[in-house]
């Protein structure tokens, strides 16, 4: 079920609002941690008659106080704010995280937005939250002003599968090291980049194996290779099925990281159009070639392997 949210990029929010339920973190990836957050919120909600809403920020924090940090989401923003409306959230305020906003002192946070913006009324956090200049703040300092700013701190337990929390970075290891059935199961979903086709060189076409030629963006890059997928085009139910290959190409000595996608029986022009890949399965990892009619075979191979995977 989609449910209506309004999006605010600042917390001049309006008065229905206000005096909320209020969950605070990046949410990338939105995992089954995450979705069992959503929940407990979701029955304060119901048990108190309250709104719920969100506060999240762009760019994450971590890859705004490091510049080196490219390749970090899992999700990008569309895709989650898509995922924010199957949550039974109300409202959800996306901060840019910029210099200003880094150089908030954590008492003024609580005092001007948290009690005088939002009124918050109860505010989950994750134990290891931190905010304000040089991240001063933490969930201590959150409980201390719980009377005087008249909101409520609830911590929930995180969410642990076989002795290991749940959490973005859990996903973004088991993605690097191409454990996308585990990463999928933890997520409740599909793994996708969601990436506009680019023209290509058509080495693809040139060997008889077409591809859609796709930035990986700063999405977190999984383990080099190839691997089974499906293929959504925005505004079409078609699901198509086919191979992806993310990594250097290193037959053609390619330097530049690439996502390649080679559809299955296919034929039509998708340049510029918007692809979301499902990573279904891995199958094997990237490898340079001797000759063309070597990666031709290797090809044929890999296909006759995904399409069993994807049946």
């Amino acid at each position: 079920m989609v449910n209506k949210v309004k999006f605010y990029n600042n917390f001049n929010i309006s008065k229905a609002h206000k005096d909320s339920i209020l969950l605070i973190g990046n949410f990338d990836g939105l995992h089954l941690g995450h979705q069992k957050l959503f929940k407990h919120a979701n029955n304060y909600k119901k048990k108190f008659k309250l709104k719920v809403g969100i506060i999240t920020f762009e760019p994450a924090p971590k890859m705004y106080f490091n510049k080196n940090i490219k390749n970090f989401r899992i999700f990008n923003l569309d895709q989650k704010k898509n995922f924010f409306k199957k949550l039974g959230i109300d409202f959800v305020i996306i901060k840019k995280f910029d210099k200003k906003f880094s150089k908030i002192k954590s008492h003024k946070f609580i005092k001007d937005i948290l009690y005088k913006s939002l009124r918050a009324k109860y505010i989950f956090v994750s134990d290891n939250f931190r905010f304000g200049n040089k991240r001063e703040g933490n969930v201590k300092l959150l409980i201390s002003n719980e009377k005087e700013f008249n909101f409520k701190i609830i911590k929930p337990k995180p969410l642990v599968l076989k002795n290991k929390v749940i959490s973005s970075t859990l996903i973004r290891n088991l993605l690097s090291d191409g454990k996308i059935k585990y990463a999928n199961k933890l997520l409740s979903r599909n793994w996708s980049i969601e990436s506009k086709v680019q023209m290509g060189r058509k080495m693809g076409r040139k060997i008889g194996f077409p591809t859609c030629n796709m930035d990986i963006n700063n999405y977190v890059i999984p383990k080099l290779g190839v691997y089974a997928v499906r293929i959504f085009q925005k505004n079409s139910n078609k699901i198509l099925k086919g191979i992806a290959n993310i990594g250097y190409r290193p037959t053609f000595n390619q330097k530049k990281l690439l996502l390649e996608v080679h559809i299955f029986n296919f034929s039509g022009n998708l340049y510029n159009k918007v692809l979301t890949i499902d990573f279904i399965s891995f199958l094997r990892n990237e490898k340079k070639f001797k000759n063309i009619n070597q990666l031709r075979k290797q090809i044929s191979s890999d296909l006759v392997m995904a399409k069993k995977k994807l049946n």
